[in-house]
């Protein structure tokens, strides 16, 4: 908490109100001005520090937005709580739990809109007994269905015994009604649970703190029927001569401009009429034109990278001519500018005054005209303030910015008079004005206390203006003056003498006493959320906005019919039946009662259907932040996951107590024995030979000297065999397995052993060395000792004084002694080269290549032995040792590393096939599955990743599909996307511990890794773990990866096994076709589907599917039927699917991001609205009731029926056809799955004809869209300053959305604007790369990018300061490049 500030102090009466609030609920009915606010603080400080506030919270509510920024920064500077502001009841997501659990955890008041707070109750995000003090500004608004009753209608729910709230209510005028003073009271106290309470005790000082103002009626005469000084004809007169179906053609809404034109008349006369209407008409015309002058572009555009727009251009009417004419000739006459206020100082300083006006217009050319009269030239700074309004359940419209500044331009003073609408007259701060004028009717008490409120100054002037002969508006003037005082008196003194008596509630409320008795409350029992009349509406609405449509299908809305019993019917874009899409309410005594009580009736049900969850919500879960997946298990929060992470890993090697030999056969010879503490599976490795490790069976020992002397004379075996063999260098720890000679018997050879380990620097005997050991046998120079050889021959007829023959690498020198001495002489170490004795001639002994091996030798081969230098040194013969390894088991060493990586991977392979029931997987795929690009392998889990990740959507997206069938496409969409995100499986890779299994380590064979650390004891379990560390993001792929690698084994029925298994949600294991069952015989489609059966192959048995798949969203309000949207969504998970599965046995040795591109290309909306018009002509069974869809489709047809599989592959980013063509491909594969009982099989081999065209020209090497190629290309040339963004485009005074690529922030091409975004993005980078590329243009990459020079400086800086470090240690040694080269290590033997 931040500390508090110092203390304000409060006045007499303010404490005399505190003090009634903190014994009881009240509402604190003081005038405007008087510091009400300042008295919840009080109680908002008192409260906190009370004992039964602990882990409580605030609740601050206010009935406007722009109250909810003045009241919390009140509150947060006098304060030391946690304050936090809300508003926008669209904006904040009642479905982000989290996010709400994270704000209740870290603060302690709320304050923000009342729909808000109803929103938080209805969906059970927090409840009432959770709250300390609730806080309700301007509390008069709680009647009716505003959302303060609703949120006080939940509170009554919370039983009395319960934690109930305290409730503390402001206004200035509580009474509504001044005919029925007492029933208002009564009402507004029975809804708000308190008493209205008013000073009593320090009247003297409130009045001396909010006196009266001055009170004054201005009569003003009416307004005359006509001007005859106006100048004539006038704007009206001229625009009478047009019908009234150009306006409807144009869009035009002139019943609204009609109605608003004669107010505007009759309030300010005719030219503030004219001025209004101008402006209307300067609006639309501009919109006109700008609109046509967008669809000439984008078809100009379209015509010049040869791309059909689907934009058709409609010839404007002939009228539309002589309107803009009209609007053109009238603008000089009425664009009149204020005159800029007077510098010299005013009659009046510090004035400041409003004038409430009814109309919005009236507000805003009120204020344009003002300045202008002749008296107040130079004299008034005006502003006009209306508010954003409310639509009919409370939820704040957006407030538009230029009304914002007006209030605070107010505020600082820059503004004299402020022309403004009802908003003005609560809630918001103001300074005390001079001066306010009502110039609208005063049709409550309400809103004449309130305005009054705001002339503070002891000199103010309130005055009331009336049209001369209004006797009714005079009358309620009158009538509410008199009997405020008497109103005051009734709340100041009633409770004084605790008059509890009641009268009739005759608030005029449209939802009187009996319809609110009948009302019904309905809750979810498991979640606590709550349905009630208040909020049914609301929920059906917010339902709605996720109902997906496009740009030529009208909005998605209920229809309400009938007055005083109302039936509700629901958009056919909801999966229901006909049933269930009509609602009959009962019989209410209001229309708006009898609407609630439809709604009420329909969310109920389509909670019970399944539409909305048991939050009450159309989707659970937010942006990424779901609790629980789409079958309600809990989903792990994995927020605190690092993005590194360290693991221990299961690991077979290690010497434990007991130990297993395990015969290693190269090329079906017994060549050694793996010696491990653990039962290895028996395993095949491919690395240039055939190795076959086979089944271990246990190690005994005589006795244990016996089993400590053969532990030792393993060790020391196997360390002097991976020296010799593998690593050239030696190491101190004990390996944590052993490689050792076998008898025939397959018995460990202990005699073998010895012959090395008693010798470990070699023999020098060479009169046992026979012709039988040539290429053999190891050997190695006492010079260069660390670098073993081959022995390849014994040259008899050679010797150390020979003279070396010409062209011989010892050539130049007059024997091979001299070269050799001079070869080997270094510092410390003096060559030892006998003069006499025979040369031996050998080769570099192969080695392993980091312990790689083929996993797929089908689809690569790749050697794993390689020579490191080449063959035909000589060497003296005495000068060499051999060593006692026979030619099996050196071959053995050489594979090792490759087989030590194929026995981890299949161990943890097996395990983790075990341990998480997984189904057979083939065990070269789970490896591969397991396996991460980090292994630096040549193969890793990248490209079944890809694979598995179509799968995994399918089988997510079917699960859903049938789980939900209520529920529409966009309530689907978003909970696949929370099922297989990657924050989802990386939750359920924690959750059954995947990392464990993970191969990730690089084996290099420089650095021997299986080793046992020195203060390992024996181990007697053979479950060891190693530490690994590798990227969070592995455990996603490796999800992924094992679907794709079960996939590939057994089909679709395996990956239901296998996801279920995983945790993820595909409904069970139980295959498709047994889940989901069709009619046994196919119904007979009618002749309007039979050339697309027979385009497609396939007969249907369910004509319905069908119908619905071709059924557009724009004729379901005339069929009644459902749309495509849902086919089509599961239609697109199945290209995915079948696509991706052709491109990867296609092309075995693609990568991943080779698979992606072609993939794409293949499904993207362009391919497939070629292949819905050219394969399937689907373009003619498409049900649509669209003129604009039709006539768009129709334009789009010929080309795509004209275009080639290939250009369309290659080049389709400059297609843009209606995404209604590639909707219904998707929704017509999708039908096939479905009635084909969801075999996909048959259902893959349907969409794989019908997408041959596109299949057939798909490959790894196509070329990137201009964006991808654009990014690839400035990043070779080393510029990292190029950008494309979106960039507004002012058109005629209308923005629109256009594209720029940026260059070291230079616009070098755009605004491009076209009806696709996409496509603006495409057609910019195309251009701007061409532009880049020209050296002669000026905006050619050379002249505008300094990103290289930049980096050399930067490098010369570097290599200036490390230049003089690198020459010192140049001088300090000779590095012998040959030794370099060979990469090995060189020790000469001592």
């Amino acid at each position: 908490m931040k500390d508090p500030p110092e203390n304000l102090l409060p006045r007499r009466y303010q404490e005399e109100v505190f003090a009634k609030a903190q014994t009881g609920n009240i509402i604190a009915a003081l005038n405007t001005g008087s510091g009400k606010t300042f008295i919840s603080l009080l109680l908002i400080r008192w409260i906190s520090a009370l004992e039964t506030s602990k882990d409580r919270v605030i609740i601050f509510l206010v009935p406007k937005v722009a109250l909810v920024e003045q009241q919390g920064e009140f509150i947060a500077q006098n304060t030391p709580l946690r304050v936090i502001k809300l508003y926008g009841a669209l904006d904040v997501d009642s479905a982000d739990r989290a996010q709400w659990k994270k704000w209740f955890d870290n603060h302690d008041v709320f304050v923000m809109t009342a729909q808000i707070f109803l929103n938080v109750l209805t969906h059970s995000i927090w409840s009432i007994d959770k709250v300390s003090l609730m806080i309700f500004d301007e509390c008069h608004h709680a009647r009716k269905n505003h959302p303060y009753n609703g949120i006080m209608r939940e509170y009554f729910q919370t039983p009395v015994t319960a934690r109930r709230p305290k409730v503390f209510g402001m206004t200035a005028s509580p009474i509504w009604n001044p005919k029925d003073p007492m029933g208002s009271l009564i009402t507004l106290e029975a809804n708000m649970d308190c008493k209205i309470i008013g000073v009593r005790a320090h009247i003297d000082e409130l009045q001396k703190h909010s006196p009266k103002p001055t009170e004054i009626i201005k009569q003003y005469p009416s307004p005359q029927d006509s001007y005859t000084d106006f100048p004539s004809p006038t704007l009206w007169d001229c625009l009478q001569v047009f019908e009234r179906d150009i306006w409807e053609e144009l869009e035009v809404p002139w019943n609204t401009f009609e109605t608003r034109y004669y107010s505007a008349y009759y309030d300010l006369g005719p030219y503030a009429a004219s001025l209004f209407l101008h402006g209307e008409l300067e609006r639309h015309v501009l919109r006109i034109q700008d609109l046509n002058l967008s669809n000439v572009q984008s078809t100009h555009l379209a015509a010049e990278i040869g791309l059909l727009s689907q934009i058709k251009v409609k010839p404007l009417p002939a009228d539309f001519g002589q309107i803009q004419q009209i609007y053109v000739d009238f603008k000089e006459l009425l664009s009149m500018d204020a005159p800029t206020p007077s510098t010299v100082p005013l009659t009046w300083p510090g004035f400041q005054g409003i004038v409430f006006v009814e109309q919005r217009q009236t507000a805003t050319y009120l204020a344009h005209i003002l300045p202008m009269l002749p008296g107040l030239q130079g004299l008034l700074r005006c502003g006009a303030l209306m508010g954003q309004g409310t639509n009919s359940e409370g939820i704040g419209k957006p407030t538009p910015a230029g009304h914002k500044d007006s209030v605070e331009s107010f505020r600082r003073g820059d503004i004299d008079l402020l022309i403004a609408t009802s908003v003005a007259e609560e809630g918001l701060d103001f300074p005390a004005c001079d001066l306010v004028i009502r110039f609208d009717p005063l049709a409550h008490m309400v809103g004449y206390v309130q305005s009054r409120g705001r002339t503070r100054n002891k000199t103010a002037t309130f005055i009331v203006m009336l049209q001369k002969g209004d006797d009714a508006n005079i009358t309620r003037y009158q009538m509410l003056k008199t009997v405020e005082p008497e109103i005051n008196k009734i709340y100041q003194s009633r409770h004084a003498i605790e008059d509890d008596t009641r009268g009739d509630d005759l608030e005029d409320d449209d939802a009187g006493p009996a319809d609110l008795a009948e009302r019904e409350r309905y809750v979810v029992s498991s979640t606590g959320a709550v349905l009630t009349y208040d909020n049914s509406i609301s929920l059906l609405n917010r339902l709605f906005c996720l109902l997906p449509k496009d740009s030529f299908t009208p909005q998605h809305v209920p229809k309400y019919s009938g007055d005083f019993e109302s039936t509700l019917v629901l958009p056919s874009t909801i999966p229901l039946s006909p049933d269930d899409l009509t609602f009959t309410g009962p019989p209410r005594r209001s229309k708006k009662e009898a609407r609630r009580a439809a709604a009420f009736m329909a969310v109920k049900r389509l909670h019970e259907l399944n539409v909305f969850d048991d939050f009450l919500l159309p989707v659970s879960g937010s942006k990424g932040k779901e609790t629980e997946d789409a079958d309600g298990r809990p989903i792990a929060d994995v927020s605190q996951v690092p993005v590194m992470l360290d693991v221990y890993v299961h690991n077979p090697w290690t010497t434990g107590r007991s130990l297993w030999v395990h015969p290693v056969y190269i090329d079906k010879q017994l060549a050694a024995g793996l010696v491990t503490g653990t039962k290895l599976p028996p395993v095949d490795v491919v690395c240039g030979k055939s190795v076959e490790m086979r089944a271990g069976r246990p190690m005994v020992f005589e006795s244990e000297e016996d089993e400590s002397h053969r532990r030792r004379l393993m060790l020391e075996f196997t360390k002097l065999g991976i020296w010799l063999c593998i690593t050239t260098r030696p190491f101190t720890l004990p390996t944590s397995l052993f490689l050792v000679p076998l008898t025939a018997s397959c018995e460990v050879d202990s005699d073998a052993m010895e012959s090395l380990v008693t010798k470990p620097r070699g023999y020098s005997d060479w009169s046992v060395i026979t012709e039988d050991d040539f290429d053999n046998l190891i050997i190695m120079n006492t010079n260069q000792f660390g670098r073993p050889y081959l022995l390849h021959n014994i040259r008899n007829d050679l010797t150390p004084m020979s003279e070396p023959p010409p062209g011989s690498r010892e050539a130049g020198h007059r024997s091979y002694y001299e070269y050799f001495v001079q070869k080997w002489t270094r510092k410390k170490w003096i060559a030892r080269v006998p003069n006499d004795g025979p040369l031996v001639e050998v080769h570099m002994m192969p080695r392993s290549s980091d312990g790689i091996y083929t996993l797929h030798p089908e689809t690569t081969s790749t050697a794993n032995i390689v020579q490191t230098v080449p063959d035909g040194l000589v060497a003296p013969r005495d000068s060499c040792r051999w060593f006692a390894m026979s030619p099996h088991v050196r071959r053995a060493f050489e594979i090792l590393p490759a087989l030590c990586h194929r026995v981890s991977g299949i161990y943890r392979a097996h395990r983790a096939r075990f341990e998480l029931g997984l189904p057979p997987i083939m065990d070269n795929l789970l490896v591969e599955a397991l396996t991460l690009p980090c292994a630096d392998m040549e193969y890793s889990n990248q490209r079944l990743e890809t694979l598995g990740d179509a799968v995994l959507k399918l089988c997510t997206t079917i699960h859903l599909y049938n789980k939900y069938p209520h529920r529409h496409e966009g309530q689907l969409s978003i909970l696949r996307t929370s099922s297989i995100s990657n924050r989802f499986l990386l939750a359920r890779a924690k959750d059954i511990g995947l990392e464990t299994y993970v191969t990730s380590e690089h084996h290099n064979v420089r650095t021997w890794r299986y080793l046992e650390s020195v203060d390992e004891s024996i181990n007697p379990s053979a479950n060891r773990h190693v530490f690994r560390r590798y990227p969070r993001r592995s455990l996603q792929d490796c999800m992924e990866a094992i679907l794709g690698s079960s996939y590939l084994t057994g089909g679709i029925p395996m990956a239901l096994r296998t996801g279920t298994s995983l945790g993820l949600s595909f409904g069970g294991y139980v295959p498709w076709p047994l889940r989901y069952s069709r009619p046994p015989v196919a119904d007979t489609v009618t002749h309007y589907f039979s050339d697309l059966e027979d385009c497609l192959g396939y007969t249907f048995h369910r004509p319905e599917v069908l119908v619905e798949a071709v059924t557009h969203p724009s004729i379901c309000s005339t069929s009644g039927g459902p749309p495509y949207q849902r086919l089509e969504f599961l239609g697109d998970s199945l290209l995915d699917l079948v696509v991706l599965d052709y491109l990867y046995k296609k092309f075995p040795n693609a990568t991943s991001h080779q698979l992606s591109l072609p993939k794409a290309k293949a499904i993207c909306s362009s391919s497939l609205a070629f292949l819905a018009v050219r394969r399937l002509n689907l373009h003619r069974v498409l049900l649509i009731n669209s003129v604009d869809l039709t006539e768009a489709i129709d334009s789009y047809v010929p080309l795509l029926q004209s275009t080639t599989s290939k250009e369309i592959v290659e080049q389709g980013w400059k297609y843009d056809p209606p995404k209604a063509l590639s909707d219904v491909f998707e929704s017509v594969m999708g039908a096939v799955l479905v009635d084909s009982a969801y075999n996909y099989d048959k259902a893959a081999s349907v969409a794989e004809h019908a997408m041959e065209e596109i299949l057939s020209v798909l490959s790894p090497s196509l070329v990137w869209d201009p964006v991808t190629t654009l990014g690839q290309w400035v990043a070779r040339a080393g510029c990292s300053k190029v950008t494309i963004e979106k960039k507004k485009e002012l058109r005629n005074g209308i923005e629109k959305d256009g594209t720029v690529v940026l260059v070291h922030g230079v616009i070098i091409v755009g605004p491009i604007v076209t009806a696709s975004q996409s496509v603006s993005r495409f057609i910019a980078s195309d251009r701007a790369l061409a532009l880049l590329k020209d050296s002669g243009c000026v905006h050619s990459l050379l002249k505008l990018c300094n990103c290289q020079k930049t980096k050399r400086d930067k490098d010369d800086t570097l290599s200036n300061d490390v230049a003089t470090d690198v020459t010192e240690i140049g001088n300090l040694q000779e590095v012998d490049m040959e030794e370099v080269e060979d990469g090995l290590d060189v020790v000469p033997l001592d």
